[in-house]
């Protein structure tokens, strides 16, 4: 079968369609037929090295999101085959991830895919709605409470606009001025300046860093930020933490329902065919996408 993967660390130009085995699901674990795999930015850190190399294999493959169909079953995995399903791949160093024609998942990451939209939109739900999910966790943001967003016209940052306002916190959307309509119609107030800030709780998904966004939170309020191990400092009684991303398919099955009903949208950049691979991380790394890039086998 076909696969984007590394063989040496560099720039767009470094992703290679390869032609590798198709994998074998073990106990506990499916096969899906991959319909549509989102491209995200922790796909290009991978793609540079930021990572490191699978361990153990000749290259590293790419991509976490997959959107597809059951195609082969463990014991005890809980899927049949022929059942359309979304799931999260996790692990930035992985001999094969989802940009591939087949991807192995454990059965507890998976979830029914959504029934209203197709295969290119669902792709794009997995990995940024859960961290969105995870990180609101992290935050514990209570109804009423007030929380600004950084990176709010992104993909992890608007679901978590939609998320905290559907949970009925005050929510504020940090982006560029070009952004302001598409923030305000995911439900967050605006603003291009924080100022003195003041909120309760600030979720960086921007990765503006400690240092800037913990002056905007107020004194004893809670900040997190979206990549592992770089939770500031605690200062001013501010609760820091840093999130770590998991699969959960019970989770995602509640995100899909979201997605269904409406409070989630699913918003796709572009669409690649698999062999274009590089020509989509060479667009993601230009900068400025909204929504997700998605790579079609």
């Amino acid at each position: 079968m076909r696969a984007a993967v590394v063989t040496e660390f560099g720039g767009p130009e470094a992703v290679t369609i390869a032609d590798v085995d198709v994998p074998e699901p073990g106990a506990g674990q499916v096969r899906i037929k991959v319909a549509a795999a989102a491209l995200n930015p922790v796909d290009g850190g991978t793609r540079g090295g930021a990572f490191g190399a699978a361990p153990g294999g000749k290259y590293t493959g790419l991509g976490w999101d997959v959107a597809g169909t059951v195609d082969a079953v463990g014991a005890g995995a809980g899927r049949a085959p022929g059942d359309a399903v979304v799931a999260l791949v996790h692990g930035p160093a992985k001999p094969l991830g989802t940009h591939a024609e087949y991807v192995v998942v454990d059965g507890g990451a998976v979830a029914a895919a959504p029934t209203t939209v197709d295969a290119v939109h669902a792709a794009t739900l997995p990995l940024n709605a859960l961290s969105a999910d995870q990180a609101l966790g992290l935050l514990d943001a209570a109804p009423g409470t007030s929380l600004l967003v950084t990176g709010a016209a992104g993909a992890l940052g608007g679901y978590a606009v939609q998320l905290a306002a559907h949970r009925g916190v005050t929510v504020t959307g940090l982006a560029r001025p070009a952004d302001e309509e598409l923030v305000r119609s995911l439900g967050a107030a605006f603003t291009t300046d924080p100022a003195d800030g003041g909120y309760d709780a600030v979720l960086d998904a921007a990765v503006l860093g400690g240092e800037t966004a913990l002056r905007w939170t107020r004194d004893g309020g809670a900040y997190a930020a979206v990549i592992p191990g770089t939770a500031p400092d605690p200062v001013r009684g501010i609760r820091t933490a840093a999130l770590e991303v998991a699969a959960d398919g019970v989770r995602l099955a509640e995100l899909v329902r979201l997605a269904d009903d409406g409070v989630l949208t699913l918003r796709v950049a572009a669409a690649y065919d698999l062999a274009d691979a590089a020509k989509a991380h060479a667009r993601l790394a230009a900068g400025g996408v909204r929504g997700r890039l998605v790579l079609v086998p």
